[in-house]
């Protein structure tokens, strides 16, 4: 199979092994004579950010990059890169990273030049036609892992570090004008950021599948990000060098960030309090998450993940699919419950309450109360 495309679903993609050697041409084609590389600390100094910076530097678009970005950014990151972005005169950014790298960069070019403050932002109702379109500068996204899909979508998640509340900042402006997708930057993840991020691409999938709005698109998106996650995760796992299944979970990714248009639910209003307050990593906290989610949401969507199992080629409906999830994370190295991952002392009722107020509530197929949800913390602990 030839993995190498064109793609302009919903913005232009260049996936491909080796395609990062387009990064100066992709600059280009989003009118950025003089970009800020906007990454996290654990990749500032690698291989793979240097050798761009390198390539953009050949270019004459400079070697400019800033890395204080914590797992979960927050607003004081935000601050602190736009006091660069600013002072540096620059007129866009390369989003290179994960999801953290990926949403802090997304966040920067959208405040570039905007003259109210970050919160005003929040993808509350219509606030988002607060900012002026204008003062929106471009941005190429280019991910180095293969879950969040963040390179595809139109928003950027920033913790309040004042509330540790996850707040989303949406604007149809912050989808990256152009995205190179080349696996083999994703071959040096480590193990468990591999199994982390991947379970994410499949937590989207399952939740946007399972959302009881209607998107029929997006219904088929996750269904297919389902079956690649499945198949190629665990051989990405096992070999981080199998650029085949790379390349497919990359596709996952941007899949399952497509797919989520549709809603997401309660793995995600869990998990983003948790991550806020207790910093723990996002995708391996959704897939410790999804086990006891699925089963509060049994009752409508049994059905519907029956036939998805079907597809999938797991036997035994719903029940079966809710086993295969549980035996998944258990292959892929997963902690079982929120007190192995890390979460000590949790504040049961204010998580409760974050989780309340989080918009991934409104997709879930359940509606989720003080009570129900508060009982679902407890079952993770």
């Amino acid at each position: 199979m030839n993995l190498v495309g064109n793609w302009n679903y919903p913005t232009p993609v260049r996936f491909g092994a080796g395609r990062i050697a387009e990064i100066a041409d992709a600059c280009a084609t989003a009118g950025i004579t003089k970009p800020l590389l906007v990454t996290d600390r654990g990749l500032a100094s690698m291989e793979i950010t240097t050798k761009t910076l390198e390539l953009l530097d050949e270019a004459g678009l400079g070697r400019a990059i800033f890395a204080e970005v914590d797992p979960n950014p927050s607003d004081k990151n935000v601050e602190a890169g736009l006091e660069v972005y600013r002072a540096g005169g620059f007129d866009g950014v390369v989003a290179f990273g994960g999801g953290s790298g990926l949403d802090l960069a997304k966040t920067l070019a959208f405040m570039a030049r905007q003259t109210r403050p970050l919160w005003d932002f929040e993808d509350i109702g219509d606030w988002w036609t607060r900012a002026d379109p204008a003062g929106i500068d471009p941005i190429v996204a280019v991910p180095t892992t293969a879950g969040t899909g963040s390179e595809v979508g139109r928003a950027g998640i920033i913790t309040n570090s004042e509330t540790h509340e996850k707040k989303i900042i949406f604007h149809p402006k912050m989808l990256p004008a152009v995205v190179i997708c080349d696996p083999e930057l994703t071959v040096g993840m480590p193990k468990s950021i591999t199994a982390g991020t991947g379970l994410d691409a499949f937590a989207h999938c399952v939740e946007a599948f399972c959302s009881p709005h209607y998107h029929p698109m997006s219904q088929g998106i996750a269904l297919e990000g389902m079956r690649l996650v499945k198949e190629y995760l665990p051989r990405a796992y096992a070999d981080g060098t199998d650029l085949e299944a790379r390349a497919h979970m990359m596709s996952a990714a941007a899949m399952g960030a497509t797919a989520f248009q549709k809603g997401l639910g309660a793995i995600h209003a869990l998990s983003h309090p948790i991550g806020a307050v207790h910093h723990t990593h996002h995708g391996t906290t959704n897939a410790v998450c999804m086990p006891a989610v699925l089963q509060f949401n049994r009752e409508p969507c049994e059905g519907i993940l029956g036939r998805a199992a079907a597809y999938l080629g797991i036997e035994g409906g719903f029940d079966g699919f809710c086993a295969f999830v549980g035996g998944f994370n258990a292959s892929l190295g997963i902690p079982m419950t929120l007190t192995e991952l890390g979460v000590q002392n949790p504040d049961l009722d204010s998580l409760t309450r974050s989780a309340l107020n989080d918009p991934s509530t409104g997709g879930n197929p359940v509606e989720m109360t003080f009570e129900n949800t508060r009982k679902l913390f407890e079952a993770l602990l």
